[in-house]
């Protein structure tokens, strides 16, 4: 008895009616409903070469053509009402092209095929890509890149990201945020370090989203990803950026200041690109040094505090030095530690064991060479709980 696990759904219409599946020894398989069998939903299945795979996925390749050409010498029908369990696929006799499981000529997963890298990258590994170019002064002459330059810059890009990864969950409804695994901190994986021409580096989305959230097939990732579009939107003009910041105010805000600085601190520009496999065209977007070097200049000098998170805490006050300024307070379990800027409240009044809410103001900072951010709470305010 042979068995597959489904992997990736690549047509959903009221259901999957086409995907990917592998078996125990990583052996890549298509399938495509056909009707029902026992009351399950049955499945045409062949197994699929990686390449030719990705020629269907980018759309070069037509389903019907795919499974012909793969299912010559073994094909396989399976039936099954949930594909979360291991699917046994039946050994067919018959030839496949005599069967009556075949699709039409000409289905293809994209409407036309994709023009531009990012979006075949995006469609060949069915997973959101983004494409990012910079060049260095080091590159002028050679194909090269500082290695403190290109850690800086990814964990910068990959920082921003996470932020307008947690704000766009903010507004998602507690059915979708509740359904959604928040514990990838890195969101995008390195795929392609270096490729040739301007020094490009290709990141694809760590892991698929286990449920699209609408009905234009948006995940989480794509939707933190049109917030950082609205950033880059109108570089060129920094009252308008100014305006979008504000709206952002937080953290979002600060990783994008903190890419600003980076970019002018190194003479260097950013251009990227990004696509969802679902896309027709790819996001782009781009900033020179110097509409960077304007960015900062004006925000650094009439935007306060863009930068700063407000959070709201409630617990069991743990700790407690009135000469430093520095508490702690225990929050579902998790003990925080915080500070008192000069100025700030006293901790005076306050007993140790009690419960309290904390008005506190978050600061963020990027740990060099790691790509890790250091948090830092300040109090603003308190009142018994």
């Amino acid at each position: 008895m042979k068995t597959v696990l489904h992997t990736t759904t690549l047509f959903y219409y009221d259901g999957p009616q086409i995907f990917e599946a592998r078996d125990s020894i990583g052996g890549h398989y298509v399938a495509l409903l056909g009707d029902l069998h026992e009351g399950k939903d049955r499945y045409l299945v062949v197994g699929v070469a990686p390449e030719r795979l990705r020629q269907f996925r980018s759309g070069r390749l037509d389903l019907r053509s795919l499974m012909v050409e793969s299912g010559k010498e073994e094909w396989y029908l399976a039936a099954t009402n949930d594909l979360s369990q291991p699917l046994v696929i039946e050994p067919q006799r018959a030839r496949l092209v005599d069967s009556d499981f075949l699709p039409e000529d000409g289905f293809v997963l994209h409407d036309r095929p994709a023009d531009e890298v990012t979006l075949r990258e995006a469609r060949e590994r069915n997973r959101l890509v983004l494409e990012v170019s910079t060049d260095p002064p080091e590159a002028a002459d050679d194909h090269r890149i500082r290695l403190n330059t290109l850690v800086g810059l990814l964990s910068r890009i990959q920082t921003m990201v996470k932020h307008a990864y947690k704000a766009a969950l903010k507004e998602l409804s507690d059915s979708d945020r509740n359904s959604i695994d928040e514990t990838d901190a890195h969101l995008l994986d390195v795929v392609v370090p270096a490729a040739a021409g301007s020094f490009r580096i290709l990141l694809e989305e760590a892991r698929l989203p286990k449920q699209r959230l609408d009905l234009f097939h948006h995940s989480e990732l794509t939707l933190a990803l049109k917030r950082v579009d609205a950033l880059f939107e109108h570089v060129s003009s920094p009252p308008q950026t100014l305006a979008i910041l504000k709206k952002n105010r937080g953290h979002l805000a600060g990783a994008y200041l903190k890419l600003l600085r980076f970019l002018v601190d190194n003479h260097t520009n950013l251009r990227y690109s990004w696509a969802d496999p679902t896309f027709a065209t790819p996001s782009h977007h781009e900033v020179s040094e110097s509409e960077a070097g304007s960015l900062v200049e004006m925000l650094s000098r009439v935007a306060k505090n863009l930068d700063a998170e407000s959070v709201v805490l409630r617990g069991k006050f743990t700790k407690c030095d009135r000469r430093t300024g520095s508490w702690g307070l225990l929050v579902e379990d998790k003990e925080l530690l915080g500070k008192i800027k000069e100025g700030g409240p006293s901790l005076d009044g306050l007993i140790v064991g009690n419960r309290y809410k904390f008005s506190c103001i978050e600061e963020v900072a990027i740990i060099e060479g790691t790509g890790r951010e250091s948090h830092t709470l300040y109090l603003n305010a308190h009142e018994p709980d």
